[in-house]
């Protein structure tokens, strides 16, 4: 069966909650397709340790402050998990899930959206499926030789499963800084990074990494100098866990190793280190084989967009993807602009037909 509506959201995390949000305030007819079984996004599959890098209430969605978890100043994702899951019934969004996109194609005045369960034919599209399921690890060499276990972030939840094991993690970013300290005390840990960990000042946190993206973006379409963005600043927010880690002495990095062997790692002057475990913390990519049809893929897998708008097609929005798809759009916060901005600008072009 055939369902038509006036716009399809694909996926029901963050983002696609907030694109639903002012969906609904706009009173259009939508659905939003969710690829989960449970409410929660990409929140409710992450490591146990994990919290976020800002007060609750610098964490909210349009609409609805996030509520303080008792006892934390940065919430853990469980809390987000709950947050999430009430906004959506709050707002009463109409989620179906579990329903996976599988295709987006252009169907004359229509975009026809084909998933597991069924088509939508929708006059506009809001992608919103983020980067959780595409995790990315590098092409190294002798990756396929190495006779230990090898997970990504996404694959990691607590220290307790790798305690007296010889563990090397790879990435200078938040996750493989956190990941890191969450290693440090149970573990032969090796933390391994491309450059010098880059901390940001102790009392920064996800509040001034928004106000800083923000402003970048004024000044950029301001045709102001670029300030350089977050990046700027340092690569890895030092969270309590971190900071306690780091201050003890048991965060050091070493350079990026130059092959992996069956037993171990090697660098380039030869050095070896035996290795049990290598967790890759070394990002993801936009999950966007369903906008495959539509053949708008640019540079670096990305699709070219005006704000959230899709250059090769005005009916596609890409929300929450990264600074590309609007400043801190891929944050709690920061989704909430570019996800008003998208879904007025789909108000109007469909008003105007």
């Amino acid at each position: 069966m055939t369902q038509v509506v006036d716009v399809v959201v694909i996926g029901g995390g963050q983002s696609g909650l907030a694109a639903g949000y002012h969906l609904r305030r706009l009173g259009l007819d939508f659905v939003v397709l969710d690829a989960q079984a449970t409410p929660g996004g990409a929140w409710q599959h992450t490591w146990d340790s994990l919290h976020l890098f800002s007060p609750a209430a610098y964490s909210s969605l349009p609409g609805r402050l996030m509520p303080p978890q008792p006892g934390e100043t940065y919430p853990e994702a469980a809390h987000v998990v709950d947050y999430l899951t009430d906004y959506e019934q709050r707002y009463e969004l109409p989620v179906v899930r579990p329903v996976r996109a599988e295709a987006v194609r252009r169907d004359g005045e229509f975009l026809r959206v084909e998933a597991d369960t069924g088509v939508w034919r929708a006059r506009a599209v809001i992608s919103a499926t983020g980067t959780w399921s595409r995790p990315f690890v590098p092409a190294v060499p002798g990756r396929t030789q190495f006779q230990g276990t090898q997970l990504h972030t996404v694959e990691y939840r607590h220290p307790a499963d790798f305690e007296g094991r010889r563990v090397i993690v790879v990435g200078g970013g938040n996750s493989g800084a956190q990941i890191a300290a969450d290693l440090a005390c149970d573990t032969d840990l090796t933390w391994v990074t491309l450059r010098e960990p880059r901390y940001l000042a102790d009392d920064i946190d996800g509040r001034a990494l928004f106000d800083h993206a923000t402003a970048r973006r004024r000044a950029l379409d301001d045709g102001r100098t670029d300030t350089g963005g977050v990046a700027s600043l340092g690569d890895i927010v030092a969270v309590p866990a971190v900071r306690e880690a780091r201050d003890a002495g048991r965060l050091k990095a070493q350079p990026m190793f130059a092959r992996l062997t069956a037993t171990g790692v090697e660098w380039a002057d030869g050095t070896r280190a035996d290795a049990d475990v290598v967790i890759w913390c070394t990002g993801f990519r936009p999950a966007l084989s369903h906008l495959a049809p539509l053949g708008l893929r640019g540079p670096r897998g990305h699709v070219p967009t005006v704000g959230t708008q899709a250059v090769g097609e005005p009916r596609l929005h890409l929300l929450g993807y990264g600074d590309w798809t609007g400043p801190a759009s891929a944050t709690l916060i920061g989704v909430g602009r570019p996800a008003r901005d998208a879904s007025r600008e789909i108000a109007e072009l469909l008003g105007a037909r």
